[in-house]
């Protein structure tokens, strides 16, 4: 009997969709919520399709709802979420260096439907798996926007006959990105900073009474993050062992990452290529002493006899 054929491809996507799954699955109550509000805001089952694929943005699309729901101005919601989505231009460079070598159409797209959710399970699993490429992670984002796009499209159908607390979805909100900031805590470099950037934010969202605070306290507190770690690693003799840079206790599961991996072969390389080095130090050494040992006997022996001693 011939043995069923295993398509590798049919079985790769599946592993991406079981790694997505429970990010898909939390976009459910989350994007019902999101729909209900658009709905509640005016706008109909095609205006919610078409927001949910292009925003792609729980936190941008719930402002948007407020904002429309309150007769903001154009203008007010156009700044507001511009400056709100700039975040991913922090986001996408920090994964820049993992689809460098793709395509510029294939960038374009993956740029398009990265947000905060798939970002971190995209490098997680790029840090952590050396089987991880690009491929998969544009499959994560996908997966992700689907499961976003019909939950919202469900919310708006379902808009007019059930209304939802929204402070429930503040509270969901907030626990999602809470666990998102710890999963990306590995050094104590990045607690300091997470911590500067919540004690500016609340200093500056108080100060402009508007989202545009957190926005000026993430690029502070990026930018001081910046300094510290390029300061370290351009003055420090050993900068892994700096204390900002030393990394945290962490789950054993993402305790180490590929770069952690591949700076431990280089150290084992570096001591392997000293040990040689030592080696043939020693082994030149008693070469020459034996030599000399040899001279200094014939000296010996000529003495003795008048010969030499070959």
């Amino acid at each position: 009997m011939a043995k069923a054929q295993i398509n590798p491809e049919r079985t790769r996507w599946l592993e991406v969709l079981g790694v997505s799954m429970p990010l898909c699955l939390s976009y459910i109550p989350i994007g019902l919520a999101c729909g209900i509000l658009l709905h509640a805001a005016g706008l109909n089952f095609i205006m919610i399709l078409l927001v949910s694929v292009l925003v792609f943005s729980g936190g941008a699309q719930f402002i948007l709802g407020s904002l429309l729901a309150s007769n903001a101005p154009l203008g007010t919601i156009f700044i507001s979420l511009f400056f709100l989505e700039l975040r991913y231009a922090l986001l996408g460079s920090s994964l820049s260096k993992y689809i460098k070598d793709k395509s510029a159409r294939f960038i374009l797209i993956f740029s398009a439907s990265m947000n905060d959710e798939n970002y971190a399970v995209n490098y997680m699993k790029f840090a952590t798996d050396k089987k991880w490429d690009p491929d998969d992670a544009l499959l994560v984002e996908y997966y992700s926007l689907a499961a976003w796009s019909i939950s919202n499209m469900v919310g708006g159908l379902i808009g007019g006959a059930i209304s939802i607390d929204l402070e429930v979805v503040d509270f969901a909100l907030t626990a999602l990105f809470l666990y998102m900031i710890v999963m990306q805590v590995q050094n104590h470099l990045t607690l300091v900073i997470g911590i500067l950037a919540a004690v500016l934010g609340v200093y500056f969202q108080a100060l402009t009474k508007g989202t545009l605070g957190i926005i000026i306290a993430t690029l502070i507190a990026s930018f001081v993050g910046f300094l510290i770690e390029n300061t370290v690693r351009h003055h420090s003799k050993h900068p892994n062992s700096n204390w900002f840079l030393t990394k945290m206790f962490r789950p054993k599961i993402t305790k180490t990452t590929i770069e952690d991996k591949q700076a431990q072969q280089k150290e084992v390389k570096e001591v392997e290529k000293l040990e040689t080095k030592i080696e043939d130090v020693v082994e030149h050494h008693d070469e020459k002493h034996e030599e000399k040992k040899h001279d200094d006997i014939n000296i010996l022996m000529r003495a003795r006899h008048g010969t030499t001693i070959k």
